[in-house]
């Protein structure tokens, strides 16, 4: 089965399996009773499990061969089952998959939202083009036989403010395209070598970077996992280089003894108000409770991140569509101020 389940999709199971077995119920049970409420993929998928766990296999064996769960959640719940730990696993992994499907939609939203503005502005001024100047021109010449020289040169600063908009706005398009197919087609870190020298968007690439480390490094460790172990299995979440490289270091400290709280910061893997509540909650014990904590903070960091990057775009597309449009219109207009003053 090649199709997999969303994001949504994964959580709603996760939890749902967790919450049964939380209420002693066993696993062939919960997927029985799942079954008779799914539809579509998980139908599917749900059909494979059932009949796996009938063969006596465990949730793991069962997720993996109805195909419809990503890797991730594989290799968490084999490891919630292999310490005991499966139904918390789970739980987390609902809010993993939850928190990654707000983000996931926050980050659409933050493309879609300029490609439609540059869509908009660019049929504006090709309508400002082909439709509303030459109107004006030719209203121009049919009342006084032909342009003045001075109305000839407003006619032009108005092709002209129009003509380098809608290059500018043809670039920056074309660009977001390129962007997106790059992106789609594998070759993310061109895309990201860009992205980086754009602080605001360094920063969001950061901060989902670590979002997603310190989720994964948290159910890792609550399965049961050894922290260097459990650090190589979440650097697989990251997806960002310069993330990964911070954590290859931390990785070397913590091969000199060194415990991944000391180890992050001394590399200012977090930032430092973040780094010392990781040192309290590894002194203290807590660890998992600070890297859930954690993971929250970095969720709503990165969302908010993205939020003041729209909160920027969008004030800027517009003004640069109403400033071209405002210039173009006063260009044409004030040929006719001046006949209307010389006839008055």
């Amino acid at each position: 089965m090649s199709k997999k389940l969303d994001e949504l999709g994964v959580s709603a199971f996760c939890e749902s399996v967790a919450m049964m077995l939380g209420s002693g119920i066993q696993v062939d049970e919960a997927i029985g009773l799942l079954r008779k409420e799914g539809d579509g993929v998980l139908e599917e998928g749900l059909k494979v499990m059932e009949a796996a766990v009938e063969r006596g296999e465990g949730l793991h064996a069962a997720m993996e061969q109805s195909g419809i769960f990503p890797d991730y959640a594989l290799k968490m719940v084999a490891a919630g089952e292999s310490s005991g730990r499966l139904e918390d696993v789970l739980f987390r992994l609902s809010r993993y998959y939850t928190e990654q499907k707000s983000i996931g939609e926050k980050l659409r939203n933050a493309v879609t939202y300029p490609a439609a503005m540059l869509t908009l502005i660019i049929a504006v001024l090709a309508v400002m083009l082909t439709m509303v100047l030459p109107t004006f021109t030719g209203v121009y010449e049919s009342l006084s036989g032909s342009l003045t020289a001075s109305s000839y040169g407003y006619i032009r600063w108005a092709y002209g403010f129009c003509y380098a908009a809608l290059a500018v706005m043809v670039l920056l398009a074309a660009a977001l395209v390129t962007g997106l197919l790059l992106w789609r087609s594998g070759k993310r870190p061109v895309v990201e070598s860009v992205l980086r020298r754009i602080p605001i968007c360094a920063g969001i690439l950061e901060s989902m970077g670590m979002f997603r480390f310190t989720s994964a490094l948290s159910t890792f460790l609550a399965s049961g996992e050894m922290q260097d172990v459990a650090v190589i299995d979440s650097m697989k979440m990251v997806d960002y280089a310069p993330v990964e490289e911070k954590l290859k270091r931390c990785l070397k400290l913590m091969e000199e003894g060194r415990g991944i709280a000391s180890a992050a910061y001394s590399e200012d893997l977090f930032e430092p108000v973040y780094g010392r509540m990781l040192l309290a909650g590894e002194r203290s014990g807590n660890m998992e409770q600070v890297l859930q904590r954690l993971t929250g903070l970095l969720e709503r960091s990165c969302g908010n991140m993205v939020d003041r990057l729209v909160a920027v775009v969008d004030p800027l597309l517009s003004g640069v569509l109403m400033l071209t449009v405002g210039l173009s219109l006063l260009s044409v207009m004030l040929p006719l101020i001046g006949m209307m003053n010389a006839i008055g």
